[in-house]
C-alpha cells in the first residue's frame, strides 16, 4: 500500500511544481512582452534620432556599461538567486545576512574600476570610437561614473527576484526602467542634445530602480525588524564559492552582443557597429521570452534541486522550454524570412544587415531551443561547468570575429557570434543532462518544436512568395497569422482545451 501512495504523492507534488512554475512563468512572460515592446521603442528612438554612426556610438557606450557592470557584479547577483531560496527569510531568518556579503565586495570593486575608467577615458576613446568623434570621452566618463549605481541595482534586483513574487521584479526591471529610458532619451534628443545627453537619459532610471529594490527588500528580509545582518564566516564561503566561477561566465553571457558591437567598432567602423547593434537588438528581442520565464522559475529550480527533487526540476524545465519554443521560434523564423522588412523599420540604411540578421536568427533558434538549460545548470550549483561552456563560446566568437569582421563587417560579426552561441548551448545542455540525470527533451518538447517550425515556415514562405521579403510581405504574413489565431479560438475543441487548462494554472487547483 505504501508504494502507490508515495508515487501518487510524488506525482501530485510534481504537477503542483509544474503549475507553480507555469504561473510564475506567465507573469514573467507578460513582463518580457512589455520589456520587449519598450526596448524596441528605445531602439527606434536611438537609431532614428542618431543615425548609424551616432547609434553606433550610443550602443558602444551601452556595451561598456553592460560588460563592465556584469564583470563588477562578480557573479554576486546569480549567487543570491541561487542561495536565498535555500535560506529562511524574515526577522528570525538567516537570509538577510547574505545581502552585505554580496553587496560590499562588488561595490568596492566597482568603485575602483569606475575611478580607473574615468581616469583612462581619454586613452580608451580613440580605440572604441571613430577618429574625430568628439563625444567619445564624455560617453566613457558617463559610463564608468554610472557603474556603481548599475551594480547596486543589479545585485538588489537579484535579491528581489529571490525573495519576492515575480511580479515585483517585473514591475521594476521590465516596466519601470524600460519605460523611463525611451522617454528620457527622446527628451534629450528633442531638446537638441547629442549622444552624450541621450546616454545620460539612458542611465538615469538606474538610481530610481535601486531605491525601489531597497523598499521591496526591507519587509521580506526583516531588515530593521531584528534580522541579523552580520554575516557568519560560512556565508562568505558559500556565496562567493558559487559567485566567482559565475563572475566570468556571467560577463560572457551578458556581454555577448555588446562585445560584438565593440569588436565591430574597433575592427570595422562606427556605422557597421550601428548596423550590428540594430541587428542584435532584433535577435535578442526573442530571448526576452526566455528571460521572462527564466527569472520567474530560477528560485524555484534552486529550491527543488537543493532538496534533491531533480525529477520535479526537470519537469519544470521541460514545460518552460516547450513554452519558449512555441513563443520564440515563430518570431525567429519570421526574422529570417523578412530580415529586410524588419530592418527597414529602423531606416533604409540598416537593410545592409539583412544577411547578418538571417544568420543570427538561426543562432537564436538553437539558443531558445535549449530553453533555460543554462539556468538549470547554474541552479544545480554547476557554475564551474557553466563557465566552461561560456568560455568556449567566447573564444570561438572572438577568434572568428578578428578574422571575419575586417573583410565582412556586420555579417562577419554575426557569423562569429553565431558559432559562439551554438557551441555554448550544446556544451551546457550536455553538462546539465549529466548533472541532473533526467531527460531534458521529451516527445512533447520535440512535437512543439516541429509544429512551431513547420507552421511558421509554410506561412512565411507563402507570404514572401506573394509579396516579397520586405515590409509588405512581413505585414501580409503577420495578418494571416493573426487571422488564423483568431479563427482557431472559434473551434470548440480549442475552447474546451483552454477551459480545461486555465484552472490548473490557478493556485490550489488541480486538473480534474
Amino acid at each position: 500500500m505504501s508504494g502507490p501512495a508515495v508515487t501518487t504523492t510524488t506525482a501530485t507534488s510534481g504537477d503542483r511544481e509544474v503549475r507553480r512554475g507555469t504561473r510564475s512563468g506567465l507573469v514573467g512572460l507578460a513582463g518580457a512582452a512589455v520589456n520587449g515592446l519598450l526596448g524596441f521603442v528605445l531602439t527606434v528612438v536611438i537609431v532614428r534620432g542618431l543615425g548609424p554612426a551616432g547609434s553606433g556610438a550610443m550602443f558602444t557606450a551601452i556595451g561598456v556599461v553592460a560588460i563592465m557592470g556584469v564583470l563588477c557584479c562578480a557573479g554576486a547577483d546569480t549567487a543570491l538567486v541561487w542561495a536565498l531560496p535555500r535560506r529562511t527569510v524574515g526577522r528570525a531568518g538567516d537570509a538577510a545576512r547574505l545581502l552585505p556579503v554580496a553587496l560590499a565586495p562588488s561595490l568596492l570593486f566597482t568603485l575602483v574600476v569606475a575611478a580607473a575608467g574615468v581616469a583612462a577615458s581619454g586613452a580608451l576613446a580613440p580605440v572604441l570610437f571613430d577618429p574625430g568623434a568628439t563625444e567619445g570621452d564624455d560617453l566613457l566618463r558617463l559610463a564608468f561614473a554610472g557603474l556603481p549605481f548599475v551594480v547596486a541595482m543589479t545585485v538588489l534586483l537579484a535579491a528581489v527576484r529571490a525573495v519576492r513574487p515575480v511580479a515585483a521584479l517585473v514591475a521594476v526591471q521590465y516596466v519601470l526602467v524600460p519605460a523611463a529610458r525611451p522617454a528620457l532619451v527622446a527628451g534629450a534628443l528633442l531638446a537638441g542634445g547629442g549622444v552624450a545627453l541621450a546616454f545620460a537619459g539612458w542611465l538615469a532610471p538606474v538610481l530610481l530602480a535601486a531605491l525601489a529594490c531597497v523598499a521591496l527588500l526591507v519587509g521580506p528580509l526583516g531588515v530593521g525588524a531584528g534580522a541579523r545582518l552580520r554575516p557568519a564566516r560560512a556565508d562568505w564561503r558559500t556565496l562567493w564559492g558559487f559567485a566567482l566561477p559565475r563572475a566570468a561566465s556571467a560577463t560572457i553571457d551578458a556581454s555577448s552582443m555588446w562585445l560584438t558591437v565593440l569588436l565591430t567598432a574597433a575592427l570595422a567602423d562606427q556605422a557597421e557597429a550601428g548596423v550590428i547593434g540594430a541587428v542584435g537588438r532584433y535577435a535578442l528581442a526573442g530571448l526576452l521570452v526566455m528571460q521572462g520565464l527564466r527569472v520567474a522559475v530560477a528560485p524555484q529550480l534552486s529550491r527543488l534541486l537543493g532538496q534533491g527533487r531533480t525529477a520535479e526540476a526537470a519537469a519544470v524545465y521541460r514545460r518552460i522550454t516547450a513554452m519558449i519554443i512555441a513563443l520564440s521560434w515563430p518570431g525567429y523564423l519570421l526574422l529570417a524570412f523578412f530580415a529586410p522588412g524588419f530592418l527597414r523599420l529602423f531606416g533604409a540604411e540598416f537593410t545592409a544587415g539583412d544577411a547578418a540578421l538571417v544568420v543570427l536568427a538561426g543562432a537564436m533558434l538553437v539558443n531558445s531551443g535549449t530553453g533555460i538549460v543554462q539556468t538549470l545548470l547554474l541552479m544545480s550549483g554547476g557554475s564551474g561547468r557553466h563557465l566552461l561552456a561560456a568560455a568556449t563560446g567566447l573564444l570561438l566568437n572572438v577568434g572568428l570575429a578578428v578574422a571575419l569582421i575586417p573583410p565582412y563587417g556586420a555579417l562577419g560579426a554575426a557569423v562569429a557570434w553565431t558559432v559562439g552561441i551554438v557551441a555554448e548551448n550544446v556544451i551546457a545542455t550536455v553538462a546539465a543532462r549529466r548533472v541532473i540525470g533526467e531527460p531534458l527533451v521529451t516527445r512533447v518538447v520535440a512535437r512543439t518544436a516541429a509544429v512551431a517550425a513547420a507552421g511558421t515556415t509554410v506561412l512565411a514562405a507563402a507570404g514572401a512568395a506573394v509579396a516579397g521579403r520586405d515590409v509588405a510581405g512581413l505585414f501580409l504574413t503577420l495578418g494571416v497569422i493573426a487571422l488564423l489565431a483568431g479563427a482557431s479560438l472559434l473551434h470548440p475543441g480549442v475552447r474546451r482545451r483552454v477551459r480545461a487548462t486555465a484552472p490548473t494554472l490557478l493556485p490550489g487547483r488541480a486538473p480534474r
